[in-house]
This record gives structure tokens, C-alpha cells and sequence, in this order.
């Protein structure tokens, strides 16, 4: 999540559904293996913020690098920004081996 949105807690908790549910259905498709763990594991999501857009840019290219899907989450606008902003990277599900090398440094939400 950007963190220099201040975006309200509402609005921030859409946007990380909206990526969540967005990577679920890809991951069911892809691989239903791995959805199933995921889903029977309790469906883990750990919400985190970086600062910038730039530092989720390159939060992407690193999550892309070792083979982490990832969603972009655009607002509509019709609230608290404009249409089109980034709001949120979605990033999984993926085993925490893959993940905490990438988001390992970053604050919780």
C-alpha cells in the first residue's frame, strides 16, 4: 500500500480486497494446487506500506524478478483520488520462501 496516500482506513482496506480478490481468482486458474494451500492454510494476507509509488514500482520488478504474481489496484476516483491512481500491489499467494527476501524489510500497514 502507498503509504503517502493517507488514504482512510476504509478506503485502504478495499483497495488491498480488491488485489487480493484479483490474485485469488488468478491463482485458482493458474496453478489450483498451490491455491488450495493457500486456501487451506487460512488464506494468510500481511498488509504493508511503502512510501512511494516509485518504491512499489520497484517492489513489482523484484516480486516479478523471482516469479511472484502480482495486481495492480487503480482507483476509479470517485472518492479520496484521482481516477487511475495506483493505490496497491497485490503480490501471491507464493511460499514465504519467495516472499520475505522481497517484502521481508518493509513496515506493516
Amino acid at each position: 500500500m502507498r503509504g503517502e496516500l493517507r488514504l482512510t482506513a476504509g478506503k485502504a482496506a478495499a483497495q488491498v480486497a480488491h488485489a487480493a480478490v484479483d490474485l485469488a481468482r488468478r491463482a485458482e486458474s493458474r496453478d489450483p494446487r498451490e491455491f488450495q494451500t493457500w486456501w487451506a492454510g487460512g488464506q494468510r494476507k500481511v498488509v504493508l506500506q511503502v512510501r512511494t509509488l516509485d518504491e512499489l514500482e520497484d517492489l513489482e520488478r523484484k516480486a516479478r524478478a523471482v516469479g511472484i504474481a502480482t495486481a495492480w489496484v487503480e482507483d476509479a476516483g470517485l472518492t479520496e483520488v484521482p481516477p487511475g491512481t495506483r493505490t496497491c500491489l497485490g503480490l501471491g499467494p507464493a511460499p514465504d520462501s519467495l516472499l520475505d527476501p522481497v517484502t521481508g524489510a518493509l513496515d506493516l500497514l
